[in-house]
């Protein structure tokens, strides 16, 4: 997905909460933006993918300000009221709750100014709603056939959704050979191969670093090993927003997006309206 209008604005807006979480000091506030500032000519352009340009810039930030990680007292919290919602959910008997939790735990993101404090309640409620776009029969076919799932994750937090999804297609497909992926060290509150780790997947399946730390899986940054990975999975399921702008323009019919549509750009782009539920094959509507 290339760059929309309000995506420059968005990314300076989550540089400007990384610059608050991170420094408290004024002037060092001051300094930083002037910084995002002079970085954005350089780093946004028309065929700009949105998470990976805005990636490449939290990172430089994040040297700017001496902060490699401004949050992890976020991902603190929202992974443990996470996993302590998904423990008293537990996995689902069918595939469509199994699969509309795992899209709901992407409400999770600090990028749309989410209070994690919420996660329960609103797990439950985005579990009465209905998919606006449906290709879940088709992804359950697919399973089907499969030798190999790849699973690309999100946020730190809603691991534990994902995890409770996994965990039925397993108990479903014994045979099936499951890889998780995640990014190679903390960006914003995207989960990594530690946070995984931490929730156990290497329990049934194998965990797997994406080789780079951007947001999203823009494949040009991957590990060879990662892109090997990619390159053998009969099918893929991407979540979240940044999982979409980078992979949607490759019109993989292997690649399954779940999300939930929290932005004007991705509505735009499927043409659904914002806050939708959605499982999409291949990035396109009429796949």
């Amino acid at each position: 997905m290339r760059i929309h209008y309000e995506c420059i604005a968005c990314a300076v807006n989550q540089a400007q909460k990384i610059t608050e979480m991170s420094a408290g000091d004024f002037e060092k506030r001051r300094r930083a933006m002037l910084f995002v500032a002079g970085k954005l000519g350089e780093l946004f352009g028309e065929d700009s993918i949105p998470a990976v340009s805005g990636g490449m810039l939290f990172l430089e930030l994040y040297r700017f300000l001496g902060d490699d990680d401004p949050f992890s007292g976020y991902k603190e919290t929202s992974t443990k009221l996470a996993r302590r919602a998904a423990g008293d959910l537990g996995v689902p008997g069918d595939f469509k709750t199994a699969l509309k939790l795992a899209i709901a735990g992407n409400i999770i993101d600090f990028a749309v100014g989410y209070d994690p404090s919420k996660i329960e309640k609103d797990i439950i409620g985005v579990t009465g709603e209905e998919l606006s776009i449906d290709h879940s029969d088709e992804l359950l076919r697919a399973l089907e056939n499969a030798g190999v799932l790849l699973y690309l994750t999100d946020n730190c937090g809603e691991v534990y959704f994902d995890r409770l999804l996994l965990k039925f297609i397993r108990g479903r497909f014994p045979g099936l050979r499951i890889y998780v992926a995640a990014k190679d060290g903390p960006i914003i509150n995207d989960a990594t191969v530690g946070d995984l780790l931490e929730a156990g997947f290497d329990e049934f399946a194998g965990v797997v670093s994406t080789g780079s730390r951007l947001p999203g899986t823009p494949l040009e940054y991957a590990s060879e090993e990662f892109r090997r990975i990619f390159n053998a999975a009969d099918v893929i399921i991407a979540k979240g927003q940044a999982n979409f702008e980078t992979l949607s323009d490759l019109g993989d019919s292997r690649v399954f997006f779940l999300l939930k549509a929290k932005c004007p750009p991705i509505a735009r782009e499927l043409g659904v309206e914002r806050g939708s539920l959605l499982c999409v094959r291949g990035g396109k509507i009429d796949d």
